[in-house]
């Protein structure tokens, strides 16, 4: 039997936090952007939530269920596996709404990579002001 341990919660660092400007300069220059979500919503072929389908343009898809083995621990191959896909702590990576990636961010810092920074507007906020530009269509 484990004894439960209790952390008290702490703010997430502002500097781990991205805005949408910042994904947009951030891709501007070469940088990795990470959509977290699975890849029919990445490709716009199903959108439950949102609506606009799709995904910020240039974003590369790594569902944050494709972290996991199937035992619901992280991957044994977790570190090959994100660095074939150019995630390292110099990304940033975004979901649905803010919450789904921070796997994504755990499983960098998991294998030593380094925290990228999280875009908490998501998916949600980036789709929902009609001046940012959507791409749909295959993974990447």
């Amino acid at each position: 039997t484990v004894e439960p341990v209790v952390h008290p919660s702490q703010p997430w660092p502002s500097e781990a936090i991205a805005t949408a400007e910042e994904v947009a300069e951030h891709l501007g220059s070469g940088g990795v952007v990470v959509d977290a979500r699975a890849s029919e919503r990445y490709t716009g072929d199903v959108e439950t939530i949102d609506p606009q389908a799709g995904h910020i343009p240039g974003a590369v898809n790594v569902p944050f269920g494709g972290l996991l083995a199937d035992d619901y621990k992280l991957r044994p191959d977790l570190g090959e596996w994100l660095t074939a896909r150019g995630v390292d702590g110099n990304a940033i990576v975004y979901c649905g709404s803010g919450v789904s990636a921070c796997l994504n961010v755990l499983a960098s810092e998991a294998i030593g990579t380094g925290r990228p920074r999280l875009y908490v507007g998501s998916w949600s906020g980036w789709s929902s002001d009609p001046s940012r530009p959507v791409e749909t269509g295959p993974t990447r």
